[in-house]
C-alpha cells in the first residue's frame, strides 16, 4: 500500500513537472498582486516566389507550363506583314513576384531561336517576340536571343525589404518575314521555352 502511494505520487509529480516549468508563476500570501510572464517568439523565413502563367494564381508550387500560340492558319495573307495572327491564345500572362529580403531582380533565358519542328534548318529568332507589362513596377525582362539575358528590377512594395507585385505581361509576335510552313518552338527541345528567374539577396 505504501509502495503504491509512492508510485502514484511520483507519477503525479512527473506529469505536473512540464506544466510547472512551461510558464512563470508567483504565489502571494496576504495583500498584493501576483504576476506571471510569458515570452512570445515569431519566426519569419526568407521567402521568394515567382509565378508565371497558371502558377501565379496560388502562392505555392505549380508544375504547369503554359503555352502562348500565334496561329496564322486562317489569315495566311498576313504572314510577313507585321499583322497579328487571327488566333492568339495565352499571350496575356499573369505574373506575380513576392519576396521579403530586399531587391528582387528578374531575368529571362532561352536556348536559341525557335526551331521548325519538321524542318530544323528554319528558325525564328527571339527578337521577334516581345512582352509589355501592365505594371511598370513589374517589368518583363528582355528576352535574349540565346542564353541568359539582362536582369530587370522589380520595384519594392514597401520599405527596403518587402516586394509583392502582380501584373499581366502581354506577348506579341512581330511577324516581320515570310517564313516556311511548320510549327516553330512549342517544346523545350525545339527552343520554344523561356525560363524566368527571380533572384533576391
Amino acid at each position: 500500500m505504501k509502495k503504491s502511494l509512492i508510485l502514484k505520487s511520483t507519477l503525479i509529480a512527473a506529469l505536473a513537472a512540464p506544466m510547472l516549468v512551461s510558464a512563470e508563476s508567483q504565489l502571494v500570501v496576504g495583500a498584493g498582486s501576483a504576476t506571471a510572464r510569458l515570452d512570445f517568439r515569431i519566426i519569419i523565413p526568407r521567402v521568394l516566389f515567382l509565378g508565371v502563367g497558371t502558377g501565379a494564381a496560388t502562392l505555392g508550387n505549380n508544375a504547369t507550363i503554359d503555352m502562348v500560340t500565334f496561329d496564322y492558319s486562317t489569315n495566311p495573307a498576313a504572314l510577313g506583314t507585321g499583322a497579328a495572327a487571327a488566333v492568339i491564345t495565352g499571350n496575356v500572362v499573369p505574373v506575380r513576384v513576392l519576396g521579403n529580403n530586399g531587391q528582387i531582380t528578374l531575368s529571362a533565358s532561352t536556348t536559341g531561336a525557335l526551331v521548325n519542328v519538321d524542318t530544323p534548318a528554319y528558325t525564328i529568332p527571339w527578337s521577334e517576340i516581345s512582352a509589355t507589362s501592365s505594371l511598370a513596377q513589374l517589368p518583363s525582362p528582355v528576352i535574349p536571343l540565346t542564353g541568359p539575358g539582362a536582369a530587370s528590377n522589380v520595384v519594392l512594395s514597401s520599405g527596403t525589404r518587402i516586394t509583392d507585385r502582380s501584373a499581366n505581361w502581354t506577348f506579341a509576335f512581330a511577324n516581320t518575314a515570310l517564313l516556311p510552313p511548320g510549327i516553330y518552338g512549342a517544346t523545350a527541345a525545339n527552343n520554344g521555352r523561356i525560363t524566368y528567374t527571380a533572384a533576391m539577396p
